[in-house]
């Protein structure tokens, strides 16, 4: 069951959120104290100015002299604790940078793994706009909280209440008189933030909507301007645009009566303080002093500038915990394919493969393979044929892991293969596909795949076994060529080849072939392919997927599928004496045009 994190209170996303800081906890206590530090020396500061104006300035009852040195040191004392609060705000604003930069790296490190740990099936149904959104602009808002909205909220919080421990320390009526025009201010703020929340998860959703929607367009520019959808395309775009910029208005809407409110709560307490202490000096009731009412008028400047920078971190805070939602809700979204508690070794695997009584559907019970049943021995070529969604793909899916079967078993080397680590059994397994990915970088790591186990040699030798050799060395810098996203320069037929160099490098045991039709392929290049293909499959158990009637012809054993379930099986020249659906298929095949 996917989690529901948007019922979770903020404060348990940010418990959550907070917890990658444990391995961090002695830095974090130390910035604590930092805080705390500069919290004490800053607040410290108006006691002094009203030292200064009542003891120096004011007190006719001490000589001059006395008063100028007392002035003296109080003002040595103020710059000493100015200039060494900001001196420690400096340290501890780089040590909580530090750790804010961890944690994110962590919690980016855990999103990105559990990313590559999804099955097939997950990614089948997820937009990747909104996988990128959640790798990229989520962690941005998160660590722009942790590094920014996590210690400046703590610094700040600590600052509110040490301005009110001064406060009551210089005179408890007085503060408790300004303090009554504090929980309106509160009030107001908490349900602002309440409603911020929502706005802000309002924008995470309608982003991660627009980003899929610029994905899936990007990608399949050709198709869109190829049958003049660019209209259709730009109207839907249009429609999730206005409901981000609605989304965002909301946001605004709510933020901007933070500093109004504030602003009101600081004209309020001054207007409290001024009425009440203004009465006591003018009637000479000695309440209170001038220096009492200059440090309690620095106080409510300091305590609502605080209060102020609360409500950015507020705003912040709202975005970090509609993107923790989102984060989260991925890290925690269940495995399907979950690796066995208890996982068989796979050191080597020879080469038996077994479908026994599979059952097989990618949504409910609509059944690609249905009570399939066949045995590949060790060494052999096996072909499967069949019309398009018979399941022929499905099979070599099912082998490697990307899905796992409804009922049945698929079962190598006698075990099934859900009794294997993934990573262990797909080490062991080797894929060519009609239209190979190619990565961004050289032709030597798109072979190796970064596989440090792979010496230069070993490309070498792979890639002349598969006649892949000969166009890599009359690129530019050979090996070392670098290739844009997805092979953008290579033709076809070298993507294939060098999809097979990649393959034979890794020397996996069991080989899948999707043998697709390559009319756009020239005739020498067919037969470089076909040559390599040869050297792959040799002495290796493989199953090919085959359209090209040369694969068929030479397969050890040809298995023949109709809407998912084994019709027939043989050799070519037994099912060719059949006179079945698999002599219908094979005529197609050899009078489609090239």
């Amino acid at each position: 069951m996917k989690p529901n994190l948007e019922q979770l209170p903020t404060s348990g996303l940010a418990r959550r959120l907070l917890a990658y800081g444990r391995p961090y906890w002695g830095e974090m206590l130390l910035s604590l104290i930092l805080i705390l530090a500069v919290s004490a020396m800053v607040n410290y500061l108006p006691v002094l100015v009203k030292r200064i104006t009542d003891s120096c300035l004011l007190n006719r009852d001490m000589a001059a002299d006395a008063r100028l040195r007392q002035l003296t040191r109080i003002s040595a004392l103020y710059v000493v604790l100015a200039i060494g609060g900001h001196v420690i705000r400096y340290l501890q604003g780089l040590l909580t940078a530090w750790v804010g930069q961890r944690i994110i790296y962590d919690l980016r490190a855990d999103l990105f793994k559990k990313v590559m740990g999804m099955n097939q099936a997950y990614f089948d149904r997820t937009p990747v706009g909104t996988l990128l959104t959640r790798v990229t602009s989520d962690i941005d808002r998160l660590q722009r909280f942790v590094t920014e909205g996590v210690v400046g909220t703590v610094a700040d919080v600590f600052m509110l209440g040490s301005i009110m421990v001064y406060m009551l320390f210089i005179n408890v009526k007085v503060a408790l008189i300004l303090f009554t025009a504090l929980p309106l201010v509160f009030g107001a703020l908490y349900v602002i933030n309440g409603r911020l929340r929502h706005a802000n998860r309002q924008i995470r959703k309608r982003q991660a909507a627009l980003n899929a929607l610029l994905q899936e367009d990007l990608v399949g520019m050709t198709t869109i301007q190829l049958f003049n959808r660019e209209a259709i395309a730009r109207n839907e775009f249009m429609t999730r645009n206005a409901d981000l910029r609605s989304a965002h208005f909301e946001e605004v809407r709510w933020f901007s009566l933070y500093f109004p409110v504030i602003e009101s709560g600081q004209a309020i307490a001054v207007l409290l303080i001024l009425g009440t202490c203004g009465f006591s000096l003018l009637s000479g009731s000695g309440l209170i002093s001038l220096g009492m009412l200059i440090a309690f008028l620095t106080y409510i400047r300091n305590f609502f500038r605080p209060l102020g920078s609360l409500s950015d971190k507020a705003g912040m805070y709202q975005m970090a915990m509609a993107s923790a939602e989102r984060v989260f809700a991925l890290i925690d979204t269940p495995e399907e394919i979950a690796d066995p508690d208890e996982p068989l070794t796979c050191d080597a695997i020879n080469g038996n493969i077994e479908f026994r009584n599979v059952w097989f559907a990618y949504h409910d019970e609509n059944w690609v393979l249905k009570n399939l049943s066949f045995t590949v021995r060790p060494g052999q070529v096996i072909a499967i044929v069949g019309a398009t969604g018979a399941g022929k793909s499905t099979i070599i899916n099912l082998i490697g892991r990307f899905y796992d079967v409804q009922r049945g078993s698929v079962r190598i080397s006698g075990h099934d293969v859900r009794r294997f680590r993934k990573a262990d059994l797909r080490r062991h397994l080797g894929y060519v596909f009609q239209d190979p990915f190619v990565f961004a970088g050289t032709v030597a790591d798109n072979i190796s795949l970064l596989n440090p186990g792979l010496s230069r040699d070993d490309l070498i030798n792979a890639a002349k076994t598969v006649n892949a050799h000969r166009f890599i060395s009359d690129m530019p810098a050979g090996y070392d060529t670098v290739l844009n996203e997805r092979g953008q320069g290579l033709s076809l037929g070298q993507k294939q080849l060098l999809s097979m160099a990649r393959t034979l490098a890794q020397n996996p045991e069991l080989l899948f072939v999707l043998d697709e039709a390559t009319a756009s392929i020239d005739t020498a290049t067919e037969l470089l392919i076909q040559d390599g293909l040869s050297e792959l499959m040799r002495n290796r158990t493989s199953i090919v997927i085959a359209h090209r009637l040369s694969t068929i012809q030479h397969a050890d054993r040809i298995l023949v599928l109709h809407h998912g379930e084994l019709i027939d099986a043989g050799t070519h020249d037994e099912l060719m004496l059949r006179h079945g659906y698999y002599r219908q298929l094979y005529e197609m095949l050899q009078h489609a045009p090239r």
